[in-house]
């Protein structure tokens, strides 16, 4: 059942996930706005770690290999990269949506598990 907001100001979110908006009572939906109090919040990482030679190491060894024959130790620098998605789910009395963040750190997903974290604090009625 849809719910409206019943004077609340919804375009005061206190956390937004995605397309996913949270006020202190109510959970904003791009198909309608539902109560927040009860509702189950689910998080699902889709993320992997690439590890890769950066392009600038490559430029770096081959310019370097024909000055000083020592070129070649720029290919021993590597980069880390966060790629993926965090998948975030909200149920409800009468509504279910799934939503996804793209994220490119670790800091990023830790955030996503924040928000998350601080939506259930909220629904739990703290």
């Amino acid at each position: 059942m849809e719910q409206t907001g019943y004077g609340h100001d919804l375009d005061q979110h206190v956390v937004e996930v995605g397309d996913i908006g949270v006020t202190p009572d109510w959970v904003v939906l791009p198909e309608g706005v539902y109560p927040l109090r009860d509702s189950e919040w689910t998080v699902s990482d889709q993320v992997h770690e690439v590890t890769e030679i950066p392009s600038y190491a490559i430029v770096l060894a081959v310019i370097f290999f024909f000055v000083f024959l020592l070129g070649l130790l720029f290919l021993l620098i590597k980069e880390r990269t966060v790629v993926g998605v965090v998948r975030v789910n909200v149920e409800g009395d009468g509504f279910r949506h799934a939503t996804q963040v793209p994220v490119g750190s670790w800091v990023a997903v830790r955030n996503v598990h924040r928000q998350v974290a601080y939506i259930r604090h909220l629904a739990a009625g703290g």
